[in-house]
């Protein structure tokens, strides 16, 4: 705020607002001043706002435009930092019009990037996602045949989370097999899998609102040369990216590690996406981990490390795991082994 020499900070996102004050309903604004913080909900979530959020001026309002107007008038606000790239033009406008007084400060990445380097309660929620979510795909992959479905997968996934103790899935699991394994985003199908088939499986679970994001390929009773020979190619790119991690590693120079590693290979133009991403509160957040990134790796960042392969008609193959930086390089948060693994054999 001081930076931007804004009075105030409008924060409508609501992995934000859980971020600076614990609540955790499905609708609400926080407007935060240099010396309080007024968390703005309507009657369903008033209790559940007090019980959680004790450090933030409750208000319970009828119409949520019309109670924002009154505080930032109350606290004589005219200029106001707000998330650009969370607010939609509608309501932009529509609260624009109601403070027409009031000097709007766009604030993109300002705002969510307070949130890239986690602290030690962060880490341990992440943690604990990351190793329910391990220990779930162990279970199938345990069961895992030919003849199953891609979507029998997926839900017994979904099943051994919840089970475990997880209160949502991170996203819809991406299980690819065969020449379906050549779509990076997959999701699970009616596909019946066969032996001698690679299966990329992309999951993740949420614990007490933090993420985990992992990725493994196997190989179904049987695996050829060729298989082989790809899957190591990205398993030593993704070894080469976690042994580059450090504070103050460039996130576009760990992007161009795998990049040139798997084009030294001759896949370049098999390995399309960036090398990863946040997760925190969110399964994708800052910072990015890509080549046009502009950050810096720093203690505590937590994001994806996932570079694949991906062969049109052929199939393809991905591994992920999400690391934490440490001072003296990384750890992994994901816990299931990326080495080459046959199951069903």
């Amino acid at each position: 705020m001081t930076r931007f020499n804004a009075q105030a900070l409008l924060v409508s996102s609501l992995p934000n607002i859980r971020y600076f004050t614990g609540f955790t309903g499905s609708d609400g604004v926080l407007i935060l001043t240099l010396n309080t913080a007024f968390l703005l909900v309507d009657g369903r979530y008033f209790t559940q706002a007090k019980e959680q959020s004790h450090e933030c001026d409750v208000v319970c309002y009828k119409k949520k435009i019309e109670s924002v107007q009154t505080i930032l008038k109350d606290c004589g606000i005219t200029r106001l930092g707000f998330e650009s790239e969370r607010v939609t033009v509608a309501t932009h406008a529509t609260i624009v019009a109601a403070l027409p007084s009031v000097d709007f400060l766009p604030l993109a990445a300002e705002i969510d990037e307070l949130r890239q380097c986690k602290d030690h309660e962060e880490l341990a929620l992440l943690a604990a996602a990351a190793e329910l979510s391990s220990r779930a795909l162990q279970q199938v992959l345990l069961d895992l045949r030919p003849g199953q479905s891609e979507l029998e997968i997926s839900l017994a996934l979904e099943f051994a989370m919840k089970r475990a103790g997880a209160e949502a899935c991170a996203f819809d699991f991406i299980v690819a097999s065969g020449v379906r394994g050549a779509l990076p985003h997959g999701r699970a199908s009616n596909k019946k899998i066969l032996s001698g088939e690679l299966v990329t499986i992309d999951f993740g679970s949420v614990c007490d609102g933090y993420y985990s994001d992992e990725t493994v390929t196997v190989a179904v009773g049987t695996a050829d040369a060729k298989q082989r020979e790809i899957y190591q190619i990205v398993k030593d790119a993704h070894d080469l990216v976690i042994t580059a991690v450090k504070p103050g590693v460039s996130l576009a120079e760990l992007d161009t590690i795998a990049r040139n590693h798997i084009a030294d290979h001759g896949y370049a133009e098999y390995f399309g996406h960036g090398l990863g991403h946040g997760v925190g509160l969110e399964i994708h957040e800052k910072p990015a981990v890509n080549g046009t990134s502009e950050m810096h790796a720093a203690v505590g960042m937590v994001f994806t490390i996932e570079p694949g392969i991906y062969i049109p008609d052929w199939g393809g193959v991905r591994i992920e795991d999400t690391v934490v930086v440490t001072a003296s390089g990384c750890s992994l948060l994901t816990k299931a082994t990326k080495e080459f693994t046959l199951v069903a054999a």
